[in-house]
């Protein structure tokens, strides 16, 4: 063995084998580096290979580094070596031992030195969300891999087509004149399913990014390339499950490492969904278990997060991605499905050592009292402390969709949008709110807007310059759509120009029909709009009741204020603004933002039917 690990260690940082094997007598280590400088001294290393808890290891005496103590489980395939890494300690490579002869080098890096405090996203941000698979490929020699258990697929709807790491690449230039800072990836690790596996949340490997995807080199270089186009880089993470196919369900650290000791039985250990019972003061134990112990589906094992060396192996590894990948973010999946406890711990494990740093947890509901729990600042009844600064605003997505579908009442229509931001008292950041007309688990907004271009723009409009943290999903510029299914294949269809044989081609422009250039050029205005505005980054919000069809609100800075009116109207409207008096000041007239027209702010506007209007005032 000795020779062995020599040459899968030896001052290799990126030597993939090193984190993914589970070859009988290869040794796996995890994470595979550390980086000197933390702001937490302590390092878990979990090491992997049969019996190899019986080994007595050793650390060569390194200044600034003490082994404390080595932790053995029930299961002798593991080891923990548990480290104290000072903040004098030096850059370098540590030196393993056991009293067999073996050994293996860890490196210890250097840090970079503003890497404590990078900025994470935030309220000037517009976060594109992609699914790799399906956005472009731009490596078909990487479609099929051997040894990987799922081939390419491209005519299936849950089979692989082939978009990967280096597509995105070479669309940067495109994201960019689109207005895009922030990228989205739904998780690129690896997942090394029997099928289905194109989504990525059924991770086999923490570690390592799927070879269908690229590689981790690639994964880097794309955050390094995105940076240069002043685009960060949000990594998708799953803490609540892992992929069926991971070595854990072969060979379990613990027995206690997976819930229902790793039994879906036949679904009668499936999660209940009923997330309200992590709240509900009257809640059973055994309904509280079973949301947050059971399984999504029979391939997706749930992870029991009370298990204390599984919590620091997930809170190392987002650690770990955070620091390589160099990341502005995290978007958590499921994440109130995970124990809540583990949660308060690895959120607040991951601010303190980025404290400018921004996470959003996705917690699906449209119950603003259920969400608000989660955010950071909240002071809960129960006493739950949380850390996570940002959850995504289910609310006013749903009420969005219904206000443009619905006629106008005294309690349908824009109503619904006006109260759930009236709803903004029970969270502690509403401007850190993720908000969004729609993501890869529902239909396309086009789609739930019955293929109506005019209130597509205006819900656009609207998510790009209410209050919060803007998303949008890949290919809305150009009116993707899923009329007609609600499978999650035609919901993540390709990006038309990402693909071979492809007719359209988004990025050129290419084939696009004159609704998918407008709305193309309006995202565009929108996007670049607001990377510039100090009033959407972070100005108030101040709304007006909705009335005669129209929803109008204001965003103000010291700097600028953003007048925004939308009128759902089938008629153009004649509109007083004598009811905006407190916003407007002494401002006689504004621009407009889509024709750059100026307005004057005297005398009434005209708002055009179904449309919206947005006037800048600097």
């Amino acid at each position: 063995m000795k020779k062995l690990i020599h040459t899968l260690l030896a001052g290799s940082l990126l030597t993939t084998c090193l984190a993914t094997t589970s070859a009988v007598n290869a040794m796996t280590v995890s994470p595979q580096n550390w980086w000197a400088g933390m702001q937490n001294s302590s390092l878990q290393i979990m090491l992997h290979e049969t019996e190899i808890a019986k080994q007595q290891w050793y650390l060569e005496s390194y200044p600034g580094v003490e082994l404390k103590s080595i932790t053995k489980t029930d299961n002798a395939n593991y080891a923990f070596i548990n480290l104290e890494i000072s903040p004098n300690a030096k850059p370098g490579k540590l030196l393993f031992k056991n009293r067999a002869g073996d050994q293996f080098e860890y490196p210890l890096l250097t840090r970079d030195k503003q890497s404590a405090e990078r900025q994470g996203f935030d309220s000037g941000d517009t976060i594109y969300l992609i699914n790799p698979d399906r956005f472009s490929n731009g490596d078909s020699s990487n479609d099929t891999v051997q040894g990987m258990a799922e081939a390419a697929s491209p005519s299936e709807r849950g089979g692989r087509h082939g978009g990967d790491i280096q597509g995105i690449i070479n669309a940067l230039p495109y994201l960019d004149e689109l207005g895009v800072t922030q990228l989205w990836l739904t998780p690129p690790l690896e997942n090394n399913m029997p099928s289905y596996s194109y989504h990525g949340y059924a991770i086999t490997d923490f570690y390592n990014i799927d070879p269908r995807m690229g590689s981790n080199e690639l994964y880097r270089e794309l955050s390094a390339k995105a940076k240069q186009h002043g685009i960060g880089l949000v990594m998708d993470l799953v803490l609540n499950h892992f992929g069926s196919e991971h070595e854990w369900m072969k060979d379990k650290p613990t027995t206690d490492w997976i819930n229902f000791n790793g039994d879906f039985a036949d679904g009668k250990h499936a999660t209940s969904h009923a997330r309200q019972t992590i709240q509900d003061p009257h809640a059973s134990e055994f309904d509280k278990r079973q949301f947050s112990d059971g399984w999504f589906v029979s391939t997706m094992p749930d992870l029991n997060q009370r298990q204390p060396l599984l919590a620091t192996y997930l809170i190392q590894n987002a650690i770990w991605w955070i620091e390589y990948a160099d990341l502005s973010g995290i978007r958590v999946d499921t994440y109130s499905y995970s124990d809540k406890a583990f949660l308060a711990d690895w959120t607040k494990a991951i601010m303190a050592e980025y404290p400018n740093f921004n996470i959003v947890g996705e917690e699906w509901t449209s119950n603003p009292a259920i969400a608000s729990y989660w955010q950071a600042g909240k002071i809960n009844n129960d006493g739950y402390t949380s850390s996570l600064p940002s959850v995504m605003d289910f609310s006013l997505q749903e009420s969005l969709i219904q206000a443009l579908n619905e006629d106008e009442s005294w309690n349908t229509g824009w109503v619904k949008v006006y109260e759930s931001l009236a709803n903004d008292f029970l969270y502690p950041n509403p401007d850190n709110l993720l908000v969004f007309a729609d993501n890869h688990d529902m239909s396309r907004v086009y789609t739930e807007l019955k293929q109506d271009l005019a209130k597509t723009k205006m819900a656009m409009t609207m998510l790009l310059t209410t209050r919060g943290i803007a998303q949008m999903y890949y290919g809305t510029e150009v009116l993707l759509d899923n009329t007609g299914s609600s499978d999650h294949g035609d919901i993540r269809i390709d990006f038309p120009g990402g693909f071979a044989g492809q007719k359209t081609n988004a990025f050129t422009g290419q084939g696009l029909n004159s609704d998918q250039v407008d709305m193309q050029q309006t995202i565009t205005t929108l996007l670049n709009f607001r990377k510039n505005s100090p009033a959407i980054a972070k100005g108030k919000l101040t709304h007006f009741s909705p009335k005669e069809g129209v929803y109008s609100y204001a965003r103000i800075s010291e700097q600028q204020t953003v007048l925004v009116f939308l009128n759902k109207n089938t008629t153009a409207k004649t509109w007083s603004l004598d009811y905006m008096r407190e916003v407007l000041g002494n401002h006689k007239s504004a621009t407009a933002l889509f024709n750059k027209q100026k307005v004057k702010l005297t005398k009434p506007l005209t708002l055009p039917a179904v449309s919206a209007l947005v006037l800048v005032i600097e």
